[in-house]
Order: structure tokens, then sequence, then C-alpha cells
């Protein structure tokens, strides 16, 4: 990475060479499903409730993914369908609106319910669109419902919360204002949140909203004149629905590391007319700052060799900081979906600094296939999902859970070293704990 980030930056895009093509793997995938994306929602949107309709097991997921504790009350829930529910012996219906009116009755703050589809709901064909725009008449004025899939059945788990934003696109209040105004869309932790408000402030451009919000009853409005910029590579449905709302979508890398943040708010900036050197000024604070907190975890990172099997869709940026800003050698890319419009900035910039013509990229997941491909390139570190990270672990192959990185603060230029430390900390226990005899 050059010293100084400017716009000029952006322009820096090269097509994947012949060597560098896209495999398409269709098979056997292990991914959670979209359910889990209700732990990072609920801590979110503060004002709202999740409340999936379907099988205790869905349940059982939800409070392992959440580490919910006993005293605690989360505000999401599941409403269990039983033998004779799936049998279509009960009336689903009615049994959903007893259990809502139970949960609105102990938790009368909630100003938005979302009903969750499952793969047991969507196997009866229960119909929770219908069902949300009931009981918005029955509880109209006190509430929101919205429905959306969390369904396991033909996406991965982080696509939950893009199945979520989108369904909220419509209810977006339509802008009438001439003034350009910026929308980042996608779940950021509040403190990453605020930190980006205060820099865009810096910037020059003010009029900044998020999306999700804190509170589900101030959405923000969208028009032709707002702006929006991705903060996460899954939300191609969101991105669309808002394109089709007449938002202009700034297509730039996703702000994981210092070079990805940098050119996101230089492409936000440049969209709004602001100068290149303006953004600089405000930048270069926080990019030194970054660069001192992750000189050492370079010098510890620098030259280990990284696998990453298809699971979060975060694969090609997170491929692109870790080669480009640690040193790291991508051996596999793998990501679930590649929708090229998104993820072209981070590709390019991947395949101009950090991948090599034998790093492989892959769309999609043939499971035994991508396992023996592990097993053969054995790399320091394979970023995977929990279910095959732990036979790989067993094998003494070391992993990295890549939900974690749903759950954790990763954005930014102060989060920077704390991303490269999430990938340094298997590697280190491995040290402490002398497990290298394991393989």
């Amino acid at each position: 990475m050059n010293s100084q980030v400017n716009s000029q930056v952006i322009a820096r895009q090269v097509e994947p060479d012949a060597a560098q093509a896209l495999i398409q793997e269709r098979g056997q995938r292990a991914v959670f499903c979209g359910l889990t994306s209700i732990i990072w929602l609920h801590r979110k949107i503060q004002d709202a409730f999740f409340l999936v309709v379907g099988s205790r097991t869905c349940a059982h997921l939800l409070q392992s993914a959440g580490g919910v504790m006993i005293f605690s009350e989360p505000r999401f829930g599941t409403a269990v369908l039983q033998d004779r529910d799936l049998a279509g012996m009960a009336d689903c219906n009615a049994e959903l609106d007893r259990v809502v009116a139970q949960v609105l009755a102990r938790r009368p703050s909630i100003r938005s319910l979302f009903l969750v589809g499952s793969c047991p709901s969507e196997v009866i064909k229960l119909d929770l669109d219908n069902a949300a725009k009931r009981l918005q008449q029955v509880h109209g004025g006190k509430l929101r419902v919205v429905a959306f899939s969390g369904s396991g059945i033909e996406t991965t788990f982080s696509q939950g919360e893009d199945a979520c934003l989108e369904q909220l696109v419509a209810a977006l209040p339509e802008s009438t204002d001439d003034a350009p105004s910026l929308l980042i869309a996608g779940t950021l932790p509040d403190i990453v949140e605020d930190q980006f408000q205060r820099l865009f402030a810096s910037i020059g451009i003010e009029r900044v909203a998020f999306f999700p919000g804190r509170q589900s009853d101030t959405l923000p409005s969208v028009g032709r004149n707002t702006r929006v910029l991705l903060a996460q590579p899954y939300l191609g449905s969101t991105a669309r629905a808002l394109e089709a709302r007449g938002a202009m979508i700034i297509e730039a890398p996703f702000p994981l590391g210092i070079e990805g943040s940098a050119l996101w708010f230089h492409a936000a900036s440049a969209a709004f007319g602001v100068s290149p050197q303006t953004v600089d000024g405000v930048l270069a604070g926080p990019i030194a700052r970054a660069r001192r907190a992750l000189a050492p975890l370079r010098d510890y990172l620098s030259g280990k060799r990284i696998s990453f099997l298809p699971d979060s869709q975060l694969e090609l940026p997170l491929a692109r900081f870790l080669s480009a800003e640690c040193g790291m050698t991508p051996i596999e890319v793998g990501t679930p979906f590649h929708d090229e419009r998104w993820l072209r900035a981070d590709m390019s910039l991947l395949t101009a600094n950090g991948a090599n013509a034998e790093t492989r990229f892959v769309e999609g997941q043939d499971l035994e296939p991508a396992l023996a491909r592990v097993r053969a390139d054995r790399p320091d570190l394979t970023v995977c999902g929990l279910g095959i990270a732990n036979p790989l672990e067993a094998e003494g192959l070391r992993t990295k859970w890549s939900i974690e990185l749903l759950f954790t603060p990763i954005q930014g230029f102060e989060q920077a070293a704390d991303l490269a430390e999430l990938f340094a900390r298997p590697l280190r226990r491995e040290g402490r704990l002398e497990v290298g005899s394991w393989s």
C-alpha cells in the first residue's frame, strides 16, 4: 500500500487473469442458516423483537449462537412448530397470533416485530407475509410487523440480514429533499457507526444516516438524491431494493483495514464533490494510528498461508486485507456467492496487490473436495464455519470461525489491528499450548 492513500487509488482496478478465474462448485454445503443474523440484528435494533417460526432445533441454535445466559431475556424467541403443525392438523396462524400477543404483553416497549421464517415454516408453506399484514392490522399504531426468511435451505447465514433489510426498504419514507444525502447500508456496531459519523462530518458530509439504525421508529428516508454506501458485501438484494426506490449505489471496496477504509471514504466523498486533498487531511491521523497498531501484527502474520472456505461472504475483502496489509498468502479464497458488482473493487485490489497465480477463487461449495484441498495444502490457518473447524482442528490444522467476524467490530481504521489480531490469536494459541504435535 502506498504511504498516501487518495482518490486515484480507486481507479486501480484490474481484471483477474486466466489463472485466477473463478471456479464454481455445486455440492454439499456446510454453513449456518440465516437465523444466525438475528444475533447481531437484535443487538443493533434496540426496540425490535425477532420471532422465529420454526422448530426446537431453531431455538437451540439461537440460544447457542447468542450465548444467552440463564438470567437474561433477549429480544428474540421461537414460536415452536409441533408435529400437529407440520402435519397440517393445527391452525398455525391462530397459534402465531396467540404467541405474538404474549410477546407484546410481556415486552410492551417493542416497536418492531420481525416474523422470521425457517426451514420448517417454508416446507409447510406457512405464509408469514400475510401473517405480518394481519398482525399489523391488529396491532397497528403500536408497532411495525415485518416478515422475512432466515431459512438455510438456499442461503448462508449472513443473508438473513440481507433478507431483513430488503423487507424494511419498503417501509422507508420517501425523501423529497433536493439536497443529496448519504445512507450507510449494513449493520455496524455502535462504536464503529459513531467513528464513521465523526469522520464524515469532518470531511464535510453532514447528512449521513445508517440503515439499520438503533431505533426502528426512526427509519431514514430514501429517494433519487440518496447516495448509498454498502458496509457489508452480502447486501445485494437490499442494494437493488434501494436502487428501485431511486437511490444511487456508490461502488467501493469494503471498509476492512486501512486501504479498504480509505478507499471507502474516498468513494463516498467523490460522490459528494469533496476534494481528495480534504479527505486525505481528515484521514491522515486515523491512518497513522492504524499503521502503528498494525505493524507488530503484520510482522507476526507475514508469510503465513491462509485458506478461506465459503461461509460469510466476507472472504474476498478479508483476503484483500490480510494479503496486502498483513503479508499473508491466500491459497484459496472461497465465497458462498460471488456478486461481481459489489465485490469488483475488492477482487481487483486482491488480484493486483495480494493474490498470486496459484491462488484459487471458488464460488459455492462442494464440501468433500474443498476439505481435500485444505488437507493437501495444509495452510497455517483456515477460515471456515464452526462445523468444519472442529474436525480440522482435530487433524492439527488451525482454524478461525468465520461467524465471529460478524459479531465483532472489524470495520474502519481504529479496528484494523483488532481485525488482524482475530487471525493472529489462533496461531499464537497453538504456540502457547504446544499442540503442533497433533498433526
